[in-house]
């Protein structure tokens, strides 16, 4: 088996996510001997935003620019990991309601038409990624925006990831969160709930 072990946050060694998705995938080798792990650390080797060069380069039109080229090289890999890992860890912070810019960018680089998804006869899409791949996401929060919260209207965060992946197929998604991380007063008590949701987590 062969698992993506995906990190965003910029936080380095304080980051939350970062934290949880370490345990994360230390519990899925637990569950699965001989576990295959690649890891994207996105604040590391952060994807460039799309540019009209590199919408013109999947028409056909080869950038000038070497940067650009680099860039499209350097996330090629990106579609072909998720059609070859059967288990896709993501650590996700919210940064201002939403996700981290370079977890968006990765976003942009796999919503690819005629890749991982299509749209049927009728334009309903339709995601290409093959069924039976499981998707973890660690998600930290300073703040409380879950179900039942007076700023749940504000996630555009575990939304938009869970919304993406579903459309191009990834629909067996567990979400670890860790929100209220920012108060100190509920913080342990969010990355202890956060653990031992991760402990339970069976094969």
């Amino acid at each position: 088996m062969k698992l993506l072990h995906i990190d965003s946050s910029i936080l380095g060694a304080n980051s939350v996510s970062r934290g949880l998705t370490a345990k994360i995938v230390a519990r899925q080798k637990a569950l699965h001997p001989g576990l295959e792990v690649s890891y994207l650390d996105l604040a590391e080797q952060t994807p460039q935003h799309l540019s009209p060069a590199h919408i013109g380069a999947l028409y056909g039109h080869p950038p000038a620019d070497p940067a650009v080229v680099a860039d499209i090289a350097a996330a090629a890999p990106f579609i072909d990991e998720l059609f070859a890992t059967d288990i896709i860890v993501i650590g996700a912070p919210m940064y201002n309601f939403t996700l981290p810019s370079q977890l968006k960018a990765w976003i942009d680089r796999i919503l690819v038409a005629g890749k991982t998804f299509k749209y049927n006869e009728a334009g309903v899409p339709v995601g290409l990624l093959p069924a039976g791949k499981k998707v973890i996401i660690a998600s930290s929060r300073g703040g409380i925006h879950s179900e039942g919260s007076p700023t749940a209207f504000l996630d555009h965060q575990e939304t938009l990831l869970r919304g993406a992946l579903n459309f191009i197929g990834l629909t067996d998604i567990t979400i670890i969160r860790a929100e209220g991380v920012a108060v100190p007063a509920l913080k342990p008590a969010a990355i202890a709930a956060a653990q031992a949701e991760i402990a339970a987590l069976a094969a």
